[in-house]
């Protein structure tokens, strides 16, 4: 299974959606990072005040260079969330995004009713996670 990405912006709860499945190479991740480019255009909140949730229950495991260029990807400030949630299944690609997230604040679900409550939570239990 090739690389599969979407990304959806609901501007009104500054949330920004992500889905990704499959085996991503370089390219897919280039390509990622343009589309994520486009699709935070239509956030209407200040810098870095969207919420993201994003979806890699399809992930398959990544090589190593894939899991160090998602590190890079998430450590972008120009793009970095006031929450970060992943929705995973509980397999070992969990533990490759533990890895690629190294010092981003996020939290891992493993379904969308629990990282959206978090994700629009109360600001304290964002600070203790």
């Amino acid at each position: 299974m090739s690389a599969e990405y979407s990304i959806e912006v609901e501007p009104q709860r500054n949330l920004v959606r992500i889905r990704m499945g499959g085996f991503f190479t370089l390219e897919d991740i280039e390509g990622f990072y343009e589309v994520r480019r486009i699709a935070h255009r239509e956030l209407t909140c200040g810098r870095n005040e969207h919420l993201t949730i994003n979806d890699i229950r399809d992930m398959k495991i990544q090589s190593q260079e894939i899991v160090d260029a998602f590190r890079e990807l998430l450590a972008d400030p120009a793009y970095r969330s006031r929450r970060l949630a992943f929705v995973v299944s509980p397999t070992l690609a969990r533990t490759q995004v533990v890895r690629a997230l190294a010092n981003r604040q996020a939290r891992i679900f493993e379904d969308f009713w629990s990282a959206e409550s978090w994700l629009f939570g109360p600001a304290e239990e964002a600070e203790a996670a």
